[in-house]
């Protein structure tokens, strides 16, 4: 057995730093982009194998173990939704669907800053509610991409937007891992994020299309904003505390696109607005996407349906796909689980961050059937087919899908190495550490915790599962309530979500453009932490300012 050491340095300062030099490395190789993302993923995965081995004393057959299992774990899921999302893409593209879905969002609304309200708020939510784990910003990415939007818009204000939805995603697991890992019950964590999101839900429609259009391009559509953000805000709020955390997303998802759709059949802005490209930044013509201009023939019913067929498709497969019951039947019949040799149950997270030496877990739960990736794979062959495309054909469009998403891929797993590896470690625990040091400020530094788990880790479920039960033992020692400060590390690990090196990835393979993750770290990142720095001050005032302090669930 070997034992987690979050002071290895016998000083918590260097400690820190020492933890924090991996994911400082890669973020600044990205936002340089001198270093291509997927060789500054390699180095760091170098540069993090060499801390933990020689600073946290973490014996080297793990840490090498450790970064296979990420590398496998980078694949299967993530890597296998993003490759299934781009091959239904270049199917739905190759017959002309595509098109014809341009046709109908256009029917919809021409008006770009719109169209990035229903698709890459609304219909984003949807996605991250029925299945989470990279797949809202793959879609909505290669949807804004196709219908003509620049590439830095279709992947950062995707990114942007796929933030009030996160805590709730893929059916409400972040919640569920959250309640795992801290003993609290997963209906009053769930309904206390619903006392912290709304007010993101509100602001997050207005500040996708000021970092768009600019504050006079926002404010003329206001009206259309306001809809968008208040008719998923209150459902958001009310399923949360009055249904269950599960279907939070789904529901207030729908009702936010119908809402938009229907405002949109009596208002419309007095000024369209045409322009697919940020205000504000010079993207050169090799760099935007060669769109076709969009006919304005009205559908009849049937291209209508066409156009739709795909993703009604994918709908309904995600959600069988992310049911629980769906999950548990295909879990006990089509699952292999590998334990890693050497290193499940040989190393154990000790005390402040356990409240007891536990061992940590490490198995490669191959659930093929239940992948998310799988479910899209199976969505998009059954739309090929409906769709005219024969057996041979969709092997050609797949084969090509692996080539166009080849090194995305290899990025995406050592992304995921660097996560887990630092996760076994104790390297994330210790940067979790400083954070909780913080005293009378915790509220507001306990939620950037989450905000960095998640930057870290990718996955607000595995942020909540990482600082879930630190949170729970700090807020105590505290005085907090600890179902506010575990909330907090789920709404504050939300704004992480744009920033963490695995979604970059995600869309710029989405929007096919290749090589530029640190010009869309680089527009994001400002984005994220100013975000994360308002939850910050929303859960500080909980904590300790009345009227604030009526929202805290005991």
């Amino acid at each position: 057995m070997w034992n987690q050491i979050y002071d290895p340095l016998n000083s918590a300062a260097l400690s820190t730093i020492a933890a924090a030099v991996p994911v400082v490395s890669l973020l600044v190789m990205i936002a340089s982009g001198r270093v291509k993302a997927h060789i500054a993923a390699v180095i760091a995965v170098i540069i993090t194998n060499l801390i933990t081995i020689f600073v946290f004393t973490m014996p080297a057959g793990m840490s090498i173990r450790a970064s296979a299992l990420g590398i496998v774990t980078g694949f299967f899921p993530i890597g296998w939704i993003v490759l299934n999302v781009i091959f239904l893409y270049q199917v739905t593209v190759s017959t002309g669907r595509f098109e014809l879905l341009k046709r109908a969002i256009g029917g919809v609304t021409e008006d770009r800053r719109l169209q990035l309200l229903l698709v890459a708020f609304s219909f984003g939510a949807f996605f991250e509610g029925a299945s989470g784990f990279g797949t809202p910003v793959a879609i909505t990415g290669a949807v804004l991409i196709g219908l003509g939007f620049s590439p830095l818009a279709a992947s950062g204000l995707s990114l942007i937007a796929n933030t009030a939805p996160v805590a709730y995603g893929a059916l409400g697991t972040p919640i569920q891992g959250l309640a795992s890992v801290t003993g609290l019950d997963p209906y009053i964590l769930g309904a206390m994020v619903g006392r912290q999101l709304p007010f993101f839900s509100l602001i997050v429609p207005f500040w996708v299309v000021w970092a768009f259009a600019g504050w006079k391009g926002m404010k003329d559509v206001w009206p259309a904003i306001l809809v968008t953000g208040v008719s998923f805000a209150v459902p958001q709020y009310v399923i949360s505390n009055h249904i269950n955390p599960w279907i939070v997303d789904i529901g207030a998802s729908l009702i936010s696109m119908g809402a938009l759709i229907l405002f949109l059949k009596v208002w419309r802005p007095k000024q369209l607005w045409l322009s697919p490209e940020l205000r504000g930044h010079d993207e050169s013509a090799a760099q935007m996407e060669k769109a076709t201009p969009l006919d304005k023939t009205p559908l009849t019913q049937s291209e209508l349906w066409s156009a739709l067929l795909p993703w009604i498709i994918v709908c309904i497969v995600m959600l069988i796909w992310g049911n629980g019951a769906f999950k548990t039947w295909a879990n006990s019949i089509f699952t292999w689980n590998y334990a890693i040799p050497d290193l499940h149950q040989m190393i154990n997270k000790m005390p402040p961050v356990a409240a007891k030496p536990t061992p940590e877990g490490a198995v490669f739960a191959f659930t093929y059937l239940s992948f998310t990736g799988t479910g899209m794979l199976i969505a998009a062959i059954i739309s090929g087919l409906l769709m005219g495309v024969g057996p041979g054909r969709l092997l050609v469009e797949y084969g090509r899908t692996i080539r166009l998403c080849a090194i995305s891929l290899i990025t995406i797993s050592a992304m995921l190495a660097i996560g887990t590896l630092t996760r076994l470690s104790g390297v994330d625990a210790t940067l979790g550490l400083a954070f909780a040091a913080t005293g009378v400020l915790y509220p507001f530094f306990g939620t950037l915790l989450g905000w960095l788990g998640v930057a870290l880790t990718g996955s607000d479920t595995a942020s909540n599962i990482l600082f879930g039960n630190l949170q729970r033992i700090t807020s105590e020692q505290l005085g907090l309530s600890p179902v506010l400060m575990a909330a907090a590390n789920s709404s504050g690990g939300v704004m992480g979500k744009m920033i963490d090196a695995q979604s970059i990835v995600v869309a710029s393979t989405a929007t096919r453009w290749y090589g530029h993750e640190g010009t869309i770290l680089r527009f994001v990142f400002w984005h994220s932490i100013v975000l994360a720095c308002l939850v910050g001050v929303l859960v500080t005032l909980q904590a300790y300012v009345w009227p604030f302090t009526l929202l805290v669930l005991k």
